[in-house]
């Protein structure tokens, strides 16, 4: 197996097409080196992209937008108090990503690539509009998070490509978001059901949602219905609750230990107005 390091991303994307396919990226190492351990990866060449810049910056673009490295850590994001208070429900999301010690190495770009249903950062930045920058042989693409995944560990990643950043949107006044999710215990354990919601709200009613999905389907998804149920209305119970069916409506998941299809599917729509409620109460203190 052969290790690099490069300090550019042309030099990472050479690396990877000369691994002929049998080359992994390594942001945190989180996933990779446990998959590793038990056998479940067998890579030809890990390419390390922590050594570059781009990848392992947050960059402040004013009006509450910002661009946030793929590799950048958890724990760095987590003490951004610009990106906390503009985004909280995208920052609570990554700094669920294992223990504290994880979060020292977890990165957002990881959690994505790694395409696990349950990644609970993706279902947040499903929902603030997140859009991805993709580097590879040809260039670079910009693609919305949510056509990155395409199945449980599957991708829409071209051979070679890197995911580079995040861009999140600005904010208009009046807008927040929230992330939940519920897992067996209090924490360290992996979502049965996760609930990203984004909200701008004028006059007390809601002008703008986006909700995000996770671990009901073969991927994180958008419910645009849901996002829609909630645009024109005050947040009252009757639009809370056909919110709440749009997302019960798109849950296609599995019974495994942890829930079954039945629970997974009624929890969806009890975290969508719990989520909502929480969006809602910071966007009207801001």
């Amino acid at each position: 197996m052969r290790y690099s390091a490069p300090h550019t991303i042309d030099e990472a994307v050479g690396a990877l097409l000369a691994a002929k396919g049998a080359g992994r990226v390594l942001a945190g190492g989180t996933d990779l080196l446990v998959q590793m351990k038990a056998g479940m990866a067998r890579p030809g060449a890990i390419v390390d992209v922590k050594n570059i810049a781009e990848m392992n910056t947050i960059e402040d673009k004013g009006g509450g937008a910002f661009r946030i490295g793929a590799a950048v850590s958890g724990a760095r994001i987590g003490e951004h108090a610009a990106l906390k208070k503009a985004w909280p429900g995208v920052v609570e999301a990554i700094n669920l990503i294992g223990s504290k010690q994880i979060q020292g190495r977890a990165s957002p770009g990881g959690n994505l690539c790694n395409a696990s249903p349950a990644a609970d950062s993706v279902p947040a930045l499903v929902a603030a509009g997140a859009i991805v920058a993709v580097h590879g042989p040809k260039g670079r693409r910009e693609v919305p998070v949510e056509k990155i995944q395409t199945g449980p560990g599957k991708t829409s990643l071209q051979p070679g490509e890197i995911v580079v950043s995040f861009t999140l949107p600005a904010r208009p006044k009046g807008s927040s978001d929230a992330y939940l999710r519920l897992i067996p215990r209090t924490e360290m354990d992996i979502a049965v059901v996760g609930c990203g919601v984004n909200l701008t709200i004028e006059n007390g009613t809601c002008t703008a949602a986006r909700v995000g999905l996770g671990a009901v389907a073969p991927t994180v998804l958008l419910v645009e219905a849901a996002g829609a149920a909630l645009v024109g209305s005050r947040l009252d119970d009757e639009a809370l609750e056909k919110a709440a069916a749009a997302c019960r409506a798109v849950c296609k998941p599995i019974n495994d230990k942890r829930g079954t299809i039945d629970y997974r599917t009624k929890i969806a729509g009890v975290l969508l107005k719990r989520a909502v409620a929480i969006a809602a109460k910071r966007a009207g203190g801001r």
